[in-house]
């Protein structure tokens, strides 16, 4: 079955900023799909890993913005402390509810809007981490049709976030992190 992918999204905890400056300084700027990320961080955090990630990614890197239209050739990024949202509207929504999996921003409060929003059509990754945010919001994704792929975790500087979903579900994809970049440009090129 050959699919259109509309959307990306990515989550990670422990180690995260290593596998993102790895994955997001080898995208390029014909990259179309745009992209909402969470990475666990210190609510007083600031904006030092958007503004790093940004000078190493071809694409633009921002924090996400209440009501912002999502658009190709961005990296979002779940703001510090605020949970991250895909409205039906392909806008986001910020939220400042309880924290999930002790996390806030987190990975699946992001993953399950998504995957209600696009289904089919959304790419979910998971990356390293030391907790089991996003396997659920990994399941939502496969479970509506999206495509799920998962770090393995050999390669994953934590490997917990990454075997949590696989205990939980069976993933489409289980790759090395040099591996996902290359595995995502054959699934959208197939088109």
């Amino acid at each position: 079955m050959v699919r259109s992918y509309e959307m990306m999204v990515i989550g990670a905890s422990a180690g995260g900023y290593d596998a993102f400056s790895y994955l997001l300084g080898r995208i390029g700027s014909n990259f179309v799909i745009p992209v909402a990320a969470v990475q666990h961080l210190a609510p007083d955090t600031g904006e030092y890993l958007v503004r790093t990630l940004n000078s190493l990614c071809a694409l633009t890197v921002k924090e996400a913005e209440e009501k912002e239209l999502i658009q190709p050739g961005f990296v979002y990024f779940a703001p510090p402390n605020y949970h991250l949202l895909i409205e039906p509207d392909h806008t986001f929504s910020l939220s400042i509810d309880p924290k999930v999996n002790f996390c806030r921003p987190s990975v699946d409060v992001l993953f399950e809007s998504a995957a209600d929003v696009y289904r089919e059509s959304l790419i979910g990754i998971l990356l390293t981490g030391a907790n089991a945010d996003g396997a659920a919001g990994m399941k939502r994704i496969r479970d509506l049709g999206g495509m799920t792929i998962v770090q393995d975790p050999k390669t994953a500087e934590v490997d917990a976030m990454p075997q949590a979903a696989i205990d939980l579900f069976k993933v489409d994809h289980i790759v090395p992190l040099d591996q996902v970049l290359p595995l995502i440009t054959r699934l959208t090129e197939e088109v």
